[in-house]
């Protein structure tokens, strides 16, 4: 019998979400929702979708401090090496590829523009 949960989808706080969009954008996301105050310049809201990678994020009402948030995304992807040249090629800071025991296709980190840090890795 399957579980009363279906799916899980996080929701960062950010202080930019223009910056954070174009981020996520360069990891392959597409915005697919979005909630804009009446008279505020960008979103207080977004969706945003890659294949079977959801994400919500929203504008933090205080300093987002990306190391003090006690969570780490994975995102996954079919081909570490690839992927590491792509994102570095649009301009994204990527640390280096490492391969531990529970990640033999190889992971490395990418900070987003709070500094969340996410864990771009192949299975």
């Amino acid at each position: 019998m399957p579980g009363p949960i279906r799916s899980l989808v996080p929701l960062a706080h950010v202080r930019d979400m223009r910056a954070s969009i174009a981020f996520y954008e360069k990891l392959g996301f597409t915005v697919e929702n979005t909630f804009t105050p009446e008279g505020a310049d960008q979103p207080a809201w977004c969706w945003l979708a890659s294949e079977r990678a959801e994400l919500m994020l929203a504008r933090a009402s205080e300093p987002v401090i990306g190391d003090q948030q006690g969570v780490l995304f994975y995102a996954y992807c079919d081909d570490a090496a690839a992927t590491h040249r792509l994102l570095a090629d649009a301009g994204i800071a990527v640390g280096p590829i490492a391969t531990p025991f529970y990640m033999p296709g190889g992971e490395f980190p990418v900070k987003d523009p709070d500094g969340y840090l996410l864990y771009v890795a192949q299975i």
